[in-house]
């Protein structure tokens, strides 16, 4: 269901689903209920309860883009415990925030996942593949 507040278009969740801030790249803020969300430190503090899996991306990668298109295509069979965070973390316009999560995970190239755990410790990490390798690498 969609809900215009003034400016602002929100998309309100399911009945007994946790809400989401999510703010996308046109800077529109939506509340989602998914299991596939944009980074930001909201978030990440948000889902301590959940596993988390960080995917670190760029927009021009031409792997990243297939992936992306399969988690929003099976977002509904990601885990219910689960959650996927996309962090862009090289373009020109990337803040230093996700610079920041890049470096402390050791990121060294785009289409990387890490698993963390409720105190951001790395869980798992693997490079490449999409919603089956996802479901493949969980711990």
């Amino acid at each position: 269901m969609l809900l215009l507040v003034g400016l602002g278009v929100f998309l309100l969740p399911k009945k007994d689903t946790p809400a989401i801030p999510v703010v996308t790249e046109s800077g529109t803020t939506e509340v989602s209920s998914g299991k596939y969300v944009t980074y930001s430190e909201g978030i990440i503090n948000s889902t301590k309860d959940d596993r988390r899996v960080l995917f670190f991306y760029a927009s021009w990668c031409s792997t990243c883009r297939p992936a992306d298109k399969s988690f929003i295509d099976n977002e509904a069979n990601i885990p219910e415990d689960v959650v996927v965070i996309r962090v862009n973390y090289n373009d020109p316009d990337t803040d230093q925030e996700e610079k920041d999560l890049a470096k402390k995970y050791g990121i060294g190239y785009q289409h990387t996942f890490v698993e963390i755990d409720a105190e951001g410790n790395k869980v798992n990490l693997w490079n490449g593949g999409g919603f089956e390798e996802l479901l493949e690498n969980l711990k």
